[in-house]
């Protein structure tokens, strides 16, 4: 594996992790195993708790989903053995995701930037 080849799969884990883990458009997915509980702090700001829906095997899917460490290690496995299995349908998949991440990390550096 080339360093350009390591990157690339790092930004697309990366991308695939967040959108997991926080992205509102699979929250269908989180929905089964959280419940977001929101509450208003002392500054009239939201704050979004979750709230692992269950026991036993569906909590243990629930923490796996809220956790982005632990999602960052299947998103990376799952990306490597597709690759491994079918190289060019993956490196499509990974060039959109690592491209997306990368601008993701530009729009927070530039938003950091403006505050």
């Amino acid at each position: 594996m080339t360093w350009l080849s390591f990157i690339i799969f790092a930004f697309a884990s990366f991308r695939l992790t967040r959108l997991i883990v926080y992205d509102k458009i699979t929250s269908f997915i989180r929905a089964p195993f959280h419940k977001e509980i929101e509450e208003v702090n002392e500054q009239g700001e939201v704050d979004v708790y979750i709230e692992m829906k269950g026991t036993g095997l569906r909590a243990w899917i629930g923490e796996l989903l809220s956790c982005y460490w632990c999602t960052g290690v299947w998103s990376a496995a799952f990306l490597y053995g597709l690759w491994l299995v079918w190289p060019q349908g993956t490196e499509v998949l990974m060039m959109i995701l690592a491209i997306a991440g990368i601008a993701g990390v530009i729009e927070t550096l530039v938003s950091k930037l403006i505050d």
